[in-house]
């Protein structure tokens, strides 16, 4: 399996963690997650990895401020699956998954440094 980058195409993080991987010649594929949505078992799985969906979903984001009240305090799972299907820039960007199935949000020098 490959590294795979999941984000936003206009995203600056996103454009970050790409320059670093061409620069470091890491081979990767790309999926912008607005255009290509990600499978709501993937999600889970991630949020499970991840623990928790706290981690997956950026709660600082303009997108999360802007929310209904009503809208952030999902309760389940299916929940999520809901509002991330309604508003994916909500995801922490960029996930990453690692050759080995591991999974991690954002991006820090360090820490591709260390995985690669």
């Amino acid at each position: 399996m490959t590294v795979k980058v999941y984000g936003l195409s206009q995203c600056s993080t996103v454009a970050k963690a790409r320059v670093w991987l061409d620069a470091h010649q890491v081979a990767y594929a790309f999926q912008d997650y607005r255009a290509v949505p990600v499978a709501p078992a993937v999600l889970k799985k991630w949020a499970k990895e991840l623990g928790g969906w706290e981690k997956l979903v950026n709660r600082a984001s303009m997108t999360w401020r802007n929310l209904d009240a009503a809208l952030k305090e999902p309760a389940t799972d299916a929940q999520w699956l809901e509002l991330i299907a309604q508003y994916p820039a909500l995801i922490k960007r960029p996930v990453t998954v690692y050759a080995d199935g591991s999974v991690t949000v954002g991006f820090s020098d360090k820490r591709y440094s260390e995985k690669f």
